[in-house]
């Protein structure tokens, strides 16, 4: 009986301040399932569980020798510039012929009005089919663009850097999209994820230093942490606020997945 009058004693009491612990769990800032975009033949993995990548790695390869070859295609298509080139050359010699020949039908009629009509139509023809080789020559690059794009997409590749925590396919295997083929976690930064009544995160603002303890079976010092999140919604079952304090985790020692404390 004691104890809870005195509970009321320090409640009713100014100023009177209550110290609690609430526990959480400890997530990484990544934990990513990664999937093919498109279906294809495994042609290689050049990873393993517990590798540590870098963002762009590859880590899975699927087979791409056809489009390999559409993208060699569309390349060869895109360097032959042999008939823009010559319409360029052709457009340097009609220019100045059909500037002759305006002056010389405006000397005193020593050309004819067909042949300067002619003289112009051949820069006006020139000028079109240089326009509409122009165009073509965008629209061959756009196609190489998207060859090496589809290319691109038979490759799975790291987003960001971390570690391997499974890899779910084998060399030879039928990837689909949308199957979890690889795991990575990026336990580089961690943060600890708390609900707390509404009324002790009244008064926390986020980039407030908590300190966060663990179990103690794994005997992980205590680190300091930031609030980086505090809800703004009270859930109306529990009437709890979640928190998440956020910290740095170097040479990963402390290991995404187990509880964590703060005291408030």
């Amino acid at each position: 009986m004691l104890p809870r009058l005195l509970l009321i004693a320090l409640l009713a009491s100014p100023g009177a301040t209550l110290a609690a612990d609430y526990t959480g769990l400890v997530h990484a800032r990544h934990q990513l399932t990664l999937s093919v975009a498109t279906a294809g033949v495994v042609a290689g993995v050049p990873v393993q569980p517990g590798r540590r990548v870098q963002a762009g790695q590859v880590l899975l390869q699927l087979d791409d020798r056809l489009q390999a070859i559409e993208e060699q295609r569309r390349k060869t298509v895109l360097d032959d510039r042999s008939e823009l080139a010559a319409v360029e050359e052709r457009l340097k010699l009609v220019l100045p012929l059909a500037e002759d020949a305006r002056k010389l039908q405006a000397s005193k009629g020593a050309l004819s009005r067909e042949d300067l009509a002619r003289a112009e139509l051949d820069v006006v023809t020139t000028r079109g089919r240089l326009l509409q080789l122009q165009a073509q020559e965008e629209r061959e690059r756009s196609e190489h663009q998207g060859a090496v794009q589809e290319r691109a997409q038979r490759r799975l590749v790291a987003p960001v850097a971390g570690v391997i925590t499974k890899v779910a396919i084998d060399l030879g295997e039928w990837a689909r999209p949308g199957d979890p083929l690889v795991e990575l976690v990026d336990a580089s930064v961690l943060h600890l994820r708390v609900n707390v009544p509404a009324v002790a995160a009244r008064s926390l603002k986020d980039g407030a230093t908590l300190s966060v303890s663990f179990e103690p079976a794994l005997q992980l010092p205590a680190v300091q942490g930031q609030l980086s999140f505090v809800s703004p919604v009270v859930d109306a079952a529990s009437g709890l606020v979640e928190l998440r304090v956020q910290f740095s985790n170097p040479g990963g020692r402390i290991p995404p997945g187990i509880k964590g404390q703060v005291k408030l």
